[in-house]
């Protein structure tokens, strides 16, 4: 995979942003949600599982982008042999 540094910030900023979507869908009720999450439904207490667990490993999957983009091009302690 070639490395990319221009890929880390926005990843990182990626992967906040949906553990903070992860937080709401689970937190609160689809009633409750904003009006452009998808699940949004007047008037309804059930909470959008699902939807906050993808978008959990979602935001998980972006910080670990952002981390193999950190590498050093030696490749750690294999690189030293």
């Amino acid at each position: 995979m070639t490395k990319n540094p221009k890929l880390i910030l926005p990843a990182a900023l990626a992967g906040l942003l949906l553990l903070v979507v992860a937080a709401i869908y689970l937190v609160e009720p689809a009633s409750s949600l904003p009006s452009f999450f998808p699940g949004h439904a007047a008037g309804s207490s059930h909470h959008h599982v699902k939807h906050g667990i993808a978008a959990g490993a979602l935001g998980l999957a972006a910080f670990v982008l952002a981390w193999f983009q950190t590498e050093s091009k030696a490749g750690g302690a294999a690189g030293a042999r």
